[in-house]
């Protein structure tokens, strides 16, 4: 009848290190890798994100 989906297997926690962005932002990388270049990498998106037209912030009108 039905197929039986595939599960999805969360990543080990104790195989990873994590990184805080930000006071609410946290990323998880390889144990082992550079947390700072991951961090410079991750403010690096955000940045030309918000430099992006689509992602600015429209004034607020009353």
């Amino acid at each position: 009848m039905f197929e039986k989906k595939t599960t999805f297997k969360s990543p080990d926690l104790g195989e990873l290190q994590e990184v805080k962005i930000d006071f609410k932002t946290k990323i998880y990388i390889p144990l082992g890798k550079n947390p700072e270049e991951a961090k410079r990498r991750i403010l690096e998106r955000e940045a030309e994100k918000s430099d992006s037209i689509a992602f600015r912030k429209k004034p607020v009108t009353a």
